[in-house]
Order: C-alpha cells, then structure tokens, then sequence
C-alpha cells in the first residue's frame, strides 16, 4: 500500500498549544509509552518466574528435608522440581505468548484489508476517534488526514486498537525469559539447602527464601504501584505458612516410612 510503512513511526502533527494540551494519543507519542509498558511487562513476567521457582523449589526441598537430612535425595528432588518447572513454564509461556501473537496478527491483516477496500472509510473513522478524545472536528480531520497520509495502518492500530506494529509478541524469548527467570529463583533455595550444614539446612533455607520472597514482593509492587509493606507481608506469610506444611508432611511421610 501507498504510504504504509510499518518499520517508521508516525510523526507528530504540528498543532498549536492548545491542540497539544489536550493530551491527545497519536503513534508518535505513543511509540515510547508502548515500549516503556512492554518493558515492564517483561521485567514483571521476569520478577514472577523467578518468585515460582523459588516458591516451588524451596517447598520441595524443604519438604523432602522434612523427611531426610541425606544429600542425595534433597538434591535430586531439588533438580527434577527444577527442571521440571522451567519446562512448564516455558511451555505455558510459549503457549499463551502464541496465542496472544495470533490474536495480534490476526488484527494487523484485517485493518490492512480494511485500508485497501475502504480507506475513506478508515479516515472517517480515524477522525471520528479523534473527535472522541476531545479535538474539535477540523483539528480532528486535520490530525487523522496528515497521519493517515503518512503511516496509516499504524496510525490506525494506535487509535483502535492500542496495538504498536514493532511491538508484536514473541513467543520464543518469552518462553525463554520464563524458564531462565524460573531457574535462576529455583537455584537459590537449592543452593541454600546444600551449602550449609545438614543441621542447617532447613532455617538457613527458610530464612533465604523469605527475604527473598520479601525483595520480590517489594519489587512487583514497585512495578505494579501498589504498597510495598502489603505485598512484602503477604509473599513473606504466604511463603512460611507453605514452607511449614511442606516439611510438616516431609517429615510426617519421612517418619511414616522408617
């Protein structure tokens, strides 16, 4: 198509101050918006991976602990719970970043279709969006014909559907960063039963992995702009209460079977 160029964001319309004012979304301030929540997302996606493994890994460590102070078996049981949560994370990962890609996709060839066969109906509809947000008619047929003349799928993705053409899902490194967010927060409480001595292993874990949990609560509610102290207290608790039915069944199933 004419003037459809997905790879260049669209330019900012000169407008007067009080045009600007009005706050108003087009793809050229919105290119950084969506990059800045993309990579927050990640970094979220990131802070929760790395809180499961923890989560999952310490309660199978300390579980088996419960019932065995021999290395051996803490050891393989902290592996395979290792190995086996990084691949469903992964997988999960993969799968619903697919799904959302899809979806994504899906969207982009139908406004290309729409932009073909009707692309004055596409304008009209992109100054009546504009019209939403509080321009008036001309400013808004203004804005809409100097954007659709520059990029307008992307000026449209923006204005309907929120969607940044450079910015589509990646299913791979999604599943990618999942699973190695998940390992890196499973090798702490591993690392932290294996290390000290066996007399030690369970409070120096336990004592780990709520600081831990502590520090990932502070940073998602970081990111998220909700109250530090409340989600810190919440993993904190929540970790203990699992972590001491964890071992009390360990030890439970461990003096059951000697």
């Amino acid at each position: 198509m004419n003037g459809m160029n997905l790879d260049n964001p669209a330019p900012s319309v000169g407008l007067s101050a009080d045009v600007i004012s009005t706050e108003v979304d087009h793809p050229h301030d919105a290119e950084p918006h969506h990059g800045a929540a993309g990579r927050l997302n990640w970094l979220r996606a990131a802070v929760l991976g790395a809180n499961d493994g923890i989560v999952s890994v310490a309660g199978i460590v300390v579980g088996v602990a419960g019932a065995t102070t021999a290395t051996g078996p803490i050891l393989t049981a902290g592996l395979a719970g290792l190995a086996a949560g990084s691949v469903s994370m992964a997988l999960g990962e993969y799968v619903s970043v697919s799904s959302q890609r899809d979806s994504q996709t899906a969207l982009l060839a139908k406004e290309r279709r729409e932009l073909e066969l009707m692309p004055e109906a596409e304008l009209a509809e992109l100054t009546t969006i504009y019209e939403s947000k509080g321009l008036s008619p001309d400013t808004a047929a203004q804005v809409a014909r100097e954007l659709h003349a520059h990029d307008a799928l992307a000026a449209h993705l923006d204005a309907e559907l929120n969607l940044d053409p450079d910015d589509i899902a990646k299913p791979r490194q999604a599943a990618a960063a999942s699973a190695a967010s998940f390992t890196i927060g499973a090798l702490l409480p591993l690392l932290a039963m294996l290390l000290p001595p066996a007399a030690w292993r369970v409070p120096v874990t336990v004592l780990v992995v709520l600081i831990a949990l502590g520090v990932a609560g502070a940073i998602s509610a970081r990111i998220g702009g909700a109250r530090i102290g409340t989600a810190m207290i919440r993993l904190i608790v929540g970790g203990a209460v699992g972590l001491a039915f964890t071992y009390g069944v360990g030890h439970l199933i461990g003096t059951a079977i000697t």
